[in-house]
């Protein structure tokens, strides 16, 4: 379905028909909720997913450029929300998706039941480690092809050079670069619409300009982030940090994954959500 947020609709692909409604978010910028495969269906007996194709990605009507910011694609959950007439709901956003459900939080304390910040950050000094993970990234015959795939991001124009270098960069996102895994996921998103100008431009403008670390005291309801030890991207020095600025916050780090939590220990992440929601927002 198509939802108004007020400038733009956004595409939103509907899951389960659990009693909770969820929104879930999804990573890049620039991808689509395709990145979530099957993965999170489970949850479906718990939560009624809303699966949301993020402002100027996936089958999303088009939106200005000036809006591509985390402040407006925090403004948009609560929109959907509202033109949903949801007075009960939580967000998951993984990745970029976990930069605005954090935004959200902060922006909009109170209105969601509950927010899951999946490999994410509150700030982006925690991103200035990443050249350092590149350069040293190993298996070493995979090092120019993950290096080239997040350099060739400023210069994404076609929907083909988003899927090729997400499929270059993916064995740099899980704790063994050579998962068999990595496959399942692109072969999950083969049908994926991208936004290859909303890359281009989060990666010359510091990805969002994540800085709301100064603001997690505001957050008054229940927040679970999740994190995995061996993220290149996220640390889990940023969860940490996270967790102990928020009031009321639970930390689960996965101890055998990287960035691809949700993938990597699938049975695992899907526990941590479900009794969280299950002990914080009761049915």
């Amino acid at each position: 379905m198509l939802i108004d947020v007020g400038d733009t609709r956004l595409h939103v692909t509907e899951r389960g028909e659990g009693e909770l409604a969820m929104f879930v978010l999804h990573g890049g910028p620039g991808l689509d909720h395709t990145m979530f495969g099957s993965y999170l269906d489970a949850l479906g007996d718990r939560c009624r997913l809303l699966l949301v194709d993020e402002r100027g990605t996936g089958r999303s009507e088009p939106a200005p450029p000036g809006t591509w910011a985390l402040a407006h694609h925090a403004a948009d959950v609560e929109a959907m929300a509202g033109a949903l007439g949801l007075d009960r709901y939580a967000v998951l956003g993984h990745s970029y998706g976990a930069f605005i459900a954090l935004q959200h939080a902060v922006d909009f304390p109170g209105s969601p039941a509950a927010s899951v910040v999946s490999s994410g950050i509150a700030h982006a000094r925690f991103l200035a480690h990443v050249e350092q993970q590149l350069a040293a990234f190993e298996p070493v015959e995979l090092r120019e092809q993950v290096q080239s795939s997040w350099a060739r991001e400023a210069q994404a124009h076609t929907q083909e050079d988003v899927a090729s270098l997400l499929s270059d960069q993916l064995p740099f996102h899980f704790a063994d670069p050579r998962d068999p895994r990595i496959d399942e996921m692109r072969a999950a998103m083969t049908g994926a619409v991208y936004g290859p100008d909303v890359l281009r431009a989060a990666a010359t403008e510091d990805y969002g300009a994540i800085a709301v670390e100064d603001r997690l005291a505001d957050v008054t309801h229940p927040v679970l982030v999740l994190a995995g030890r061996h993220d290149r991207t996220c640390p889990v020095a940023a969860a940490e940090a996270m967790a102990a600025g928020l009031p009321d916050a639970e930390l689960v780090v996965f101890e055998h994954s990287g960035h691809m939590t949700f993938v990597e220990e699938n049975d695992a992440y899907l526990a941590a959500v479900r009794d969280f929601l299950g002990r914080r927002v009761p049915a």
